[in-house]
């Protein structure tokens, strides 16, 4: 399993995805500031990877705090909290691992644990939110297995791999756990510019799993569906509405689009913790804008005019019209997804 964050004695060891695929380098973050800055930096990046990273970075700031009480301490707790949310506003992962670590934080200082005992309650919770999202992406790998084609070309947008998550992944894991149950997939892999995700991340993920996977430019995608390269689409995502809009990487709308003409099922494929109930729609998800230098830069070099305007949002959203089921740990969803995601809240 690709080590995406480990705990460590001394900190969070994250591998560096901005160095993938040429160079395999690790960063330790000691500090929740540190923790704070790998995420803003997308040395780690991946909805779910987000959340259980800025779950140990909570765990760090209590680790390390010099206050002798709880009741001394809760000032700063929330300092720490507030830190680590401000970095990327768009995969509610990220929100939903905070306000997990604030719960508890609030039922402990309530019952009068020590600073001790807060401290191994904290961590010991990171190490379980770290367990549980492996656990949900094997569980909806065996969901999605399910629907991929017993043989063809399954195309996915990004990186929903191993490396977006704690291990094995989203989409990706959906393609893992196909090929594991004897499915002959060869995958399509979009570039995802500008960061180029999928011809860095997912590309190598596959490769090193040796399963079948051709790199394409994101402008390629229609050619191939048009061919009958393509007979599944599966991505993954960092925030869905409660009624299905999938806020997901800048183009992957563009795919859902192409997709529905060409007659293609569209998968997500998310763990319930992407799962933002309280947003009604897609309108109202906030989509995160890069620094412009992703696009004016290639490789370290300009390719671009000096002053010209740039727009480089990191997300797009997908109308839930166009998704043909989305994949959780608790089952495969379809629409209408008003009804069905409360529905697998009730049961759940």
């Amino acid at each position: 399993m690709i080590p995406t964050l480990t705990w460590t004695p001394e900190g969070v060891r994250f591998i560096d995805q901005t160095r993938l695929p040429l160079e395999e380098r690790y960063v330790l973050a000691t500090t929740y500031e540190k923790v704070a800055d790998v995420i803003v930096t997308m040395v780690v990046r991946g909805a779910p990877a987000i959340g259980v990273s800025a779950a140990y970075g909570v765990a760090l700031g209590v680790l390390k705090t010099k206050a002798a009480t709880s009741k001394e301490f809760a000032p700063e707790f929330e300092k720490i909290c507030a830190r680590l949310a401000a970095t990327r506003p768009t995969a509610v992962n990220l929100f939903w691992a905070i306000d997990r670590m604030k719960a508890l934080f609030a039922r402990l200082l309530a019952s009068g644990a020590t600073l001790v005992q807060i401290q191994e309650r904290i961590l010991a919770e990171a190490h379980a939110m770290y367990k549980e999202d492996i656990a949900a992406c094997k569980a909806m790998g065996a969901f999605g297995a399910e629907m991929m084609p017993d043989e063809g070309g399954v195309l996915t947008h990004c990186n929903a791999g191993a490396l977006a998550s704690c291990g094995y992944g989203m989409a990706l894991g959906v393609i893992r756990s196909a090929v594991e149950r004897g499915k002959r997939i060869h995958v399509y892999a979009d570039e995802t510019r500008p960061f180029l995700q999928g011809a860095r991340l997912t590309a190598w993920e596959l490769m090193a799993d040796h399963i079948p996977t051709t790199v394409i430019c994101d402008n390629m995608a229609a050619s191939l569906m048009r061919q009958g390269k393509i007979q599944a689409v599966v991505v993954g995502a960092d925030r869905i509405a409660a009624n299905g809009d999938t806020a997901n990487k800048i183009g992957t709308y563009n795919v859902a689009i192409l997709a529905r003409e060409h007659g293609i099922p569209f998968y997500v494929a998310a763990p319930w913790s992407t799962i933002d109930l309280a947003t009604a729609t897609g309108d109202s998800i906030p989509i995160e804008e890069r620094p412009a230098r992703e696009v004016t830069h290639f490789a370290g070099k300009q390719v671009t005019p000096d002053g010209v305007g740039i727009c480089n949002p990191a997300f797009d959203v997908t109308p839930a019209k166009y998704i043909t089921a989305i994949i959780t740990e608790r089952g495969a969803l379809r629409a209408p997804y008003e009804e069905s995601l409360k529905g697998m809240v009730l049961v759940s």
